[in-house]
């Protein structure tokens, strides 16, 4: 099936005003993301935008840009906007400040749909090996039920050991940004309301789980780094020097 994959960028951002401009090694940080998204050779790329600041530095590395609303109140009204415009059936929102994602990690997201005709949407997670990280606001948490199914996405730590064992005998996932879905799911989504949990996680994907529809959660090793504050930048220059980028 045809894929379309959609990177969605906004300037305005009141904890990083700008980020997706920010330089990394001399490049601005949604270069590295479609560049990774552009190996992962699925097909299609696009950055959606409705900055024209962003459209002239992603036209300026070879991006095909498509500008959108901006009455658009989230990345995934942003990926809907441009779905209508076109054909793929499967569409990827990979979001702009994941500058280290593998591109097996966007065509992970995309494989359940191949043994599933039912399923509508999907996104991943990754196993969650630090205190901190579990009790990062700015990292979500999700818990799957046996056949890899979200129950809940919430920003506290779930699941909640009420026995005081601690966390050791627990499976923490951390969620990664990155999400697939039908094409007419998406269009579906899109114009539903924001839903109370929604409001109050500020996590958009609780609004398919609050209308009854199923995401599936792909388990991976991939440890990205999403770029939430200007100090995270340090964590991604850390890791690139690791691997020799």
């Amino acid at each position: 099936m045809k894929v379309l994959a959609v990177i969605p960028a906004r300037y305005s951002s009141l904890r990083f005003p700008g980020k997706a401009l920010t330089p990394i090694r001399g490049r601005p940080m949604i270069q590295w993301v479609w560049e990774r998204a552009k190996e992962a050779s699925l097909g299609e790329v696009i950055i959606a935008t409705d900055d024209r600041r962003i459209e002239e530095a992603a036209q300026g590395f070879g991006a095909q840009v498509v500008m959108t609303s901006s009455g658009c109140q989230s990345g995934t009204d942003r990926v809907a906007e441009v779905a209508r415009g076109k054909g793929a059936p499967l569409i990827v929102n990979i979001q702009g400040d994941e500058p280290l994602i593998p591109p097996q990690a966007i065509r992970d997201v995309i494989s359940p749909f191949y043994a599933d005709p039912q399923l509508q949407m999907s996104t991943l997670a990754s196993p969650i090996k630090t205190d901190g990280e579990l009790k990062n606001p700015d990292v979500v948490k999700v818990i799957v039920d046996r056949e890899g199914l979200a129950l809940y996405f919430s920003r506290l730590p779930i699941p909640y050991s009420r026995d005081g064992e601690g966390t050791q005998k627990l499976s923490h996932l951390r969620h990664i940004g990155i999400y697939g879905y039908r094409r007419e799911f998406l269009l579906r989504f899109s114009e539903l309301e924001p839903s109370p949990l929604e409001r109050a996680e500020r996590l958009e994907q609780l609004r398919a789980l609050e209308n009854g529809y199923r995401i599936k959660v792909v388990t991976t090793d991939y440890a990205t780094i999403n770029v939430d504050h200007p100090q995270d930048l340090k964590r991604v220059e850390e890791r690139l020097a690791t691997e020799g980028s």
